[in-house]
């Protein structure tokens, strides 16, 4: 019994520790965007032909830009002909077709290294996902569901990683970003399931069942989810936009936006709202461990509030892209927090009221 629950207790520390590093990464993935550090390694999974990046451009053959462009065009073209014959021509096209996979980035030995720390972080957490995997298995007799969590999480990790050298070979092409984004997203939320699932279930904690929050909830958390990846195609514009008119006109980035920037602002408005009436229902509930996770929820919609003036009116700093990103994604993670810990105390209230009647 007490090396049941000591393997029960290394897998809700273990799955913590992932969903951190995750958190972490989309951090450091943040820092490579608002850089421009995206190309700083043109192949996958080595850096320049290369486990360890040079830090020299002496280092690399003096052809360096035509060999790896040549290799990325390859690659594409054997998507490409995947994708056509699973009946995607289209996107197939748009794929091949599209004018970024010809452009070649100069070697920058600091974007390089920053690419390269962001691709070692992406290796120790495929390293902590099959630690996540192989102390879920103590699960397997009494919860399997959460074995399957942490294995759907562990394919899904593997699949983020190629969808990764898809971004490089094709220069980050814009849609492979925000599905690369989404993704993410969807990893953290089936560990943080997975995690609060092996505690929750354990506990006697309970709150009033109530449809038209837990539907509440939902809108919230689909609607922040939205809301994130339209953030990322609008980030995928400033690229675009900044390679154009370059960091010294970075004042004139915001005004160069198209639709989808002042639809992500003027829909952030309603999101507020939708977070100040979600957070007054969910004080009703009266419950300590709610409230905790509805501050947390707030005091990052009040970041996001801020960050988003200062980028929105400031010629958007640096420092402030990834920063801003990384708390819309934690915002999804608490917000999956609230809906997993309410919908097991709700439950339980529920079983409890049908056994006592």
């Amino acid at each position: 019994m007490v090396n049941k629950s000591s393997k029960r207790l290394k897998f809700r520390r273990i799955g913590i520790l992932t969903v951190i590093a995750v958190y972490f990464l989309i951090l450091v993935g943040g820092i490579v965007r608002s850089t421009g550090s995206g190309m700083g390694c043109p192949d996958w999974p080595k850096c320049f032909g290369s486990w360890i990046p040079p830090t020299n451009v002496n280092q690399l053959p003096p052809d360096y830009l035509e060999i790896y462009k040549q290799q990325r065009i390859e690659k594409n073209q054997k998507l490409a002909g995947y994708l056509d014959k699973a009946g995607f021509e289209k996107v197939a096209a748009y794929i091949f077709s599209h004018p970024s996979q010809y452009i070649e980035t100069e070697f920058n030995p600091v974007k390089t290294w920053i690419e390269y720390v962001n691709r070692l972080v992406g290796a120790a957490i495929g390293i902590l996902i099959f630690l996540t995997l192989l102390y879920s298995v103590s699960f397997l007799k009494s919860d399997p569901a959460v074995f399957y969590l942490s294995l759907i999480s562990f394919i899904l990790v593997g699949i983020e990683g190629w969808l990764g050298s898809i971004v490089v070979s094709t220069n980050l092409l814009p849609i492979t970003i925000t599905i690369h984004m989404a993704l993410a997203l969807v990893i953290v939320a089936l560990l943080q399931y997975a995690v609060v699932r092996a505690q929750e279930r354990d506990s006697n904690f309970t709150v009033p069942y109530n449809s038209g929050l837990n539907l509440l909830i939902w809108v919230v958390l689909l609607s922040t989810f939205g809301q994130i990846l339209l953030g990322t195609q609008i980030r995928e514009e400033i690229d675009l936009i900044a390679f154009t008119l370059g960091d010294a006109q970075r004042d004139k980035w915001i005004e160069n936006l198209g639709l989808d920037f002042y639809i992500h602002r003027s829909f952030s408005i309603v999101l507020v709202v939708l977070h100040g009436y979600l957070a007054y229902k969910l004080y009703k509930l009266k419950s300590k461990k709610l409230a905790f996770w509805t501050n947390a929820m707030l005091g990052i919609v009040s970041a996001e509030i801020v960050f988003g003036i200062i980028l929105s009116y400031f010629a958007m700093p640096p420092v402030l892209q990834p920063l801003h990103l990384t708390f819309a994604a934690l915002l999804f993670g608490v917000q999956f927090m609230i809906l997993i810990i309410y919908y097991y105390a709700s439950k339980k209230a529920v079983n409890k009221s049908v056994a006592f009647v």
